[in-house]
Formats: C-alpha cells, sequence, structure tokens
C-alpha cells in the first residue's frame, strides 16, 4: 500500500519550527513496509488542505496527517477532513471525559474552546491521546483511509507506536502481520564508508537494511516481516550477526534503545573506571550528554569548562608556556588539558576539547572546525585532530559525538 504523509501548520512553512514529523513518520512507514511517494507541508488554511486532501485520496491509500487539532480557530485539520469526506461533526462523551480529565489533573481550568477538540468526525475511529488533549482520528472514504494525529512529537509519537502502527499492520492484505528491527549502531565511521561495505545486504527484500547517518555516528536499521515477532526475530539475527563481523569494534550497540553515551557509560562501569571532561569550546556538552545516562553518578566525577586561557591554567593546569608557544587550540593544550583534568578530578579517564567552533576566531593556519581532543586513560593519552564543517552549533555537536568516539576507543584499547 502507499501513504502520504500531510504536515500541517504555517508555523512549518515560515521555518519557525522543524518539521521533525515527517522525518519520523516517514521511517516509520518504511519500516511497516508502506510506501510513501509524497510528502506535503501545508499553513493553516482549508481550502488549500482540502485540495491536498482530494489530490492524496486519488493517488494514494493513506493519508497520514499530523497538526491542526488544537482548540483554535486556526486549528482546521479536524473540520476540513470532514468536510472532504461528507461527514458532519459531533461529539465524542469519552474524548470529552479525558480531557475534563486532564484539566482536572493538572489543576488548570478548561475553557470552552478545548470542548472543540472533542468533536469528531461522524463514523470515525477515535484514538486516545495519553499524552495531550487533542484524540487521533482514523477516518474511511471509498477504501481509502485518513489518520489525523496531533502536531507535538510527545504526543504523536506514543500515539503512532501505540495505536496507529497496529492499525495500519491490520490494513495489509495478505493477513496481518509483525514488524520486527534491530538497530546495529556505528561509531568511528562516515556514512559512505559504511554503505561501501553493506551494497549486498541492502539488495535483501526481507529482512532489510537501511542505513541512517547521524552526528558522528551511522545506524543500520534491520527489519523483518513475519506472521509473528519469533520468526521476525529469526530473521534479523542472521543479518545483524554479519553486520558485527563485517565492522568489529566499531559496532558499540545493536539495541534500538542504547545510545553512543549509554555505551560509554557502561563501558566505565565494566571496567570499574572513573571519568571527568575537560571543554573549552564545547562549554559542557560533552558532559551533558554523559549525565544524560542514569546511573551515571557512579563513574562520572566532574566536569571541568576551561573556556578561557586562564581557566586552563587554573583548572586543568595547562602550562601558561604552552598556551603561550603553541595556543589554545593545539594538541600540546589537549593533552595537558586530559593530563591535567585527571589529575584535578582524580580520574582514571578525562577526555579533553579545545577547538574553533566560530563563525570567527579562525585563521589560515587554524581554520573554523578544527578541533583537538585528548583521551587519558589511566596513564595512556591519544591526541586526535579533527576538521569539522558546518555552523557553530554543528561543529559542537560534531565535536560530542568525536569526544564520545574517541573516549570509548580508548577504554577499549586499554582494557579490551
Amino acid at each position: 500500500m502507499t501513504v502520504e504523509l500531510i504536515c500541517v501548520g504555517t508555523e512549518l512553512l515560515l521555518g519557525n519550527i522543524v518539521n521533525t514529523n515527517a522525518a519520523w513518520m516517514a521511517e516509520q512507514c518504511a519500516a511497516l513496509g508502506l510506501s510513501c511517494y509524497y510528502q506535503t507541508v501545508v499553513g493553516d488554511n482549508g481550502e488549500r488542505l482540502a485540495g491536498i486532501l482530494k489530490t492524496g485520496l486519488e493517488r494514494s491509500d493513506i493519508l497520514i496527517l499530523s497538526g491542526g487539532l488544537g482548540p483554535t480557530q486556526d486549528d482546521l485539520t479536524k473540520e476540513t477532513a470532514a468536510q472532504v469526506c461528507g461527514r458532519k461533526l459531533v461529539e465524542d462523551a469519552r474524548s470529552l471525559s479525558r480531557i475534563e480529565a486532564y484539566f482536572r489533573e493538572r489543576g488548570l481550568k478548561m475553557t470552552d474552546n478545548n470542548r472543540k477538540q472533542a468533536l469528531v468526525p461522524e463514523g470515525a475511529v477515535v484514538v486516545d491521546n495519553d499524552n495531550g488533549t487533542a484524540p487521533g482520528i482514523i477516518l474511511e472514504k471509498d477504501g481509502k483511509r485518513i489518520v489525523l494525529l496531533p502536531g507535538p512529537p510527545n504526543e504523536l509519537i506514543p500515539m503512532f507506536e501505540k495505536s496507529i502502527a497496529p492499525y495500519l499492520l491490520s490494513l495489509d492484505p495478505n493477513g496481518p502481520a509483525v514488524i520486527y528491527s534491530r538497530t546495529v549502531k556505528i561509531c568511528g565511521l562516515g556514512e559512505s564508508g559504511v554503505e561501501a561495505l553493506i551494497t549486498d545486504l541492502e539488495a535483501l527484500q526481507n529482512p532489510t537494511v537501511a542505513p541512517y547517518a547521524k552526528t558522528g555516528e551511522v545506524h543500520l536499521r534491520v527489519t523483518a516481516r513475519a506472521e509473528d515477532e519469533k520468526a521476525a526475530r529469526k530473521l534479523v539475527k542472521p543479518v545483524v550477526k554479519e553486520l558485527e563481523r563485517r565492522f568489529g569494534r566499531a559496532v558499540y550497540t545493536t539495541k534500538n534503545d542504547v545510545t553512543l553515551e549509554d555505551a560509554v557509560v557502561r563501558l566505565l562501569k565494566k571496567n570499574d573506571l572513573t571519568a571527568a571532561t575537560v571543554e573549552s569550546c564545547t562549554a559542557g556538552l560533552l558532559a551533558g550528554r554523559l549525565v544524560n545516562v542514569p546511573g551515571v553518578s557512579d563513574v562520572f566525577k566532574t566536569g571541568l569548562i576551561t573556556y578561557s586561557n586562564k581557566a586552563k591554567r587554573r583548572l586543568a593546569g595547562v602550562k601558561k608556556e604552552t598556551l603561550e608557544k603553541y595556543g589554545a587550540v593545539s594538541p600540546q593544550t589537549a593533552q595537558e588539558m586530559a593530563v591535567g583534568g585527571a589529575k584535578a578530578a582524580g580520574a582514571d579517564v578525562a577526555v579533553s576539547i579545545t577547538g574553533i567552533a566560530g563563525p570567527d576566531g579562525g585563521s589560515e593556519e587554524k581554520p573554523v572546525g578544527l578541533v583537538y581532543m585528548a583521551c587519558f586513560v589511566c596513564g595512556n593519552v591519544w591526541v586526535e585532530e579533527f576538521r569539522f564543517k558546518g555552523s557553530r552549533a554543528k561543529i559542537r555537536e560534531s565535536s560530542v559525538a568525536a569526544a564520545l568516539t574517541l573516549m570509548r576507543r580508548c577504554i577499549l584499547e586499554v582494557f579490551d
């Protein structure tokens, strides 16, 4: 079957917010075996939305819309879908009761316009929203389906995973099926290098292997479709094993819910190590990634932000002569930051980052994006040079991902 994604909201067209819903839903639909040929973004305009719905119903089996289900006058998705399908809106007692309970449990006053969210097209299937007020809605018209989802990702994602994905699977003309995925996560290798090693596997039909580039990582999603989960797992397992064989240590996990920082913290715990960070251009972003992990307090001692030369000297013990001779952005300074940070914190492992994030401050010799990192592990020190591209935010984000990868690699070199 074919699916079409329609994201509603003038704020998307103006660039006020990033349309993450489209990317996420497209990925989910692909995993469900649905072909997505069209994606559209439309503002809060009933006439234009109606035209897109009519066109979509002519060329696609399923339309999935996000946004425009709120209580305000410019939230027109539900009203427009009802109009296109020739349905009138009726109040859904269950939805109204849940909306009233949502406000009551939070000690908030429910305004009259919130009752609007309990109106649904006659004959529609109503999908409970466990994380907000606007329910989801499923409409059928001439054998086609229209699925309406709330816009906020913290509402859309759990609703899709809990209710919409099983519904879409139930529509398979070949009978109900189960989709099972595992993600092989790789760090330290670029997307092109990874893809060059999996071209044969990308040709597989069931399971499928799909690469996704992340900042500093490449994820390979292995997805199988079968009559039950046991059979799907059996299809996925040998492909995951083959990917582990091909990429070796670069694979930091094959579990969907494990992040790179999770893997680093688990490695620290496994080897009974403590850690510290010493950051200049990233100014605490690396420490922030690590403390995302529950239980990190068992291994993480401190995070030093040494943005100025004075701070590098005072907090991390970088020598004045080093800064004067080589500069703050240099392999020598990065090394002294890591060694000094480990000593100051009494940590077994310390990672340092110093660089030029831009947009100003670069030179021909030391351009924007030049970053040096060092990793100290129980007396051993590694220093790496990186040249990142992009905005200031992108350079800092890339630096953090590279630092986590460096940290993991150096620990493995000493203890594995």
